[in-house]
């Protein structure tokens, strides 16, 4: 993970319209690879819908992005299979009842599919199953040490169970996951809900770090630490907190119906299944 491999982000004019009218619009983003952006604004402002928009997973209605050289919204599908989503409430939540490990494994199965160093293809299934375990072995532990989730701290390792973890602890197994499949861009979204101000540092640091291991990071916010790029999701009404919520869902659920002009098949529909939550 060493050598930066990070998606260049960049949008101009970007916006969404709903039902109930503009959820953010006139977004303009230049994000280099392995760089740090926070989408800062309180809750209502769209700022979730612009990550799903960066992301891939949520039509804009006007202007245009490039994420890693792939247009939204005309390659959505292609910009899904390049980045990865940590905690997004209402599309890739951790499952309470369910332990680390259980997570762990249930993400490298998920991405066997679509990654040939895992078991994805013909080749890579007759290697020796030794040669694949440790593949699957090597992935995993890189993920865990990009984000600070050391097993052995938990309170019973990897048999813990995710309504156990802290806070912080849950956000850096959702940063895991979501780095198994060594993405290009990560997104992150709310990261400093429910922090105290020295965990919200840590948070920080830890998305640091990751955007230094080449992986470009966007992440929403209610306050960007000063040293941070920061967009905030312009001329947009203040709306509820429910409203955001129900209109990102009725959005993503079109689209998913719908797909785009290059995510027609099922192999695209199940690819972004695998990005955006658990199947």
């Amino acid at each position: 993970m060493a050598e930066p491999r990070g998606a260049a982000v960049v949008a101009e004019g970007l916006g969404l319209k709903g039902p109930r009218g503009w959820v953010f619009r006139d977004v303009a983003v230049d994000v280099r690879p392995g760089g740090v952006l926070a989408i800062e604004g309180p809750s209502g402002s769209g700022r979730t819908c612009l990550l799903l928009a960066l992301t891939g997973r949520m039509r804009p209605t006007a202007g245009s992005a490039e994420i890693g050289g792939r247009r939204v919204p005309r390659a959505m599908a292609a910009v899904r299979r390049i980045s990865a989503l940590g905690p997004v409430t209402g599309v890739s939540e951790l499952d309470p009842a369910l332990t680390v490990a259980e997570h762990l494994g249930e993400r490298v199965l998920l991405r066997r599919r679509y990654d040939t160093s895992l078991g994805g293809s013909l080749r890579a299934l007759l290697r020796p199953r030794a040669e694949r375990a440790a593949e699957k072995r090597r992935r995993t532990d890189d993920a865990l040490a990009a984000a600070g989730l050391d097993l052995t701290g938990l309170p019973k390792g990897g048999r813990t169970s995710v309504r156990d973890l802290e806070r912080l602890e849950a956000l850096r197994l959702s940063v895991t996951l979501a780095l198994v499949g060594r993405p290009r861009l990560l997104a992150v979204d709310d990261l400093d809900l429910k922090l105290s101000d020295a965990e919200r540092t840590a948070a920080w640091d830890l998305l640091r770090s990751v955007a230094a291991g080449g992986t470009t990071v966007v992440a929403v916010c209610g306050q960007a630490p000063a040293d941070t790029d920061t967009v905030r999701p312009a001329d947009a009404p203040r709306r509820t907190e429910r409203t955001e919520r129900t209109e990102r869902i009725e959005a993503t659920a079109t689209d998913s119906a719908k797909g785009t002009t290059d995510d027609t098949t099922e192999e695209g529909t199940a690819d972004a299944l695998a990005e955006t939550g658990r199947a």
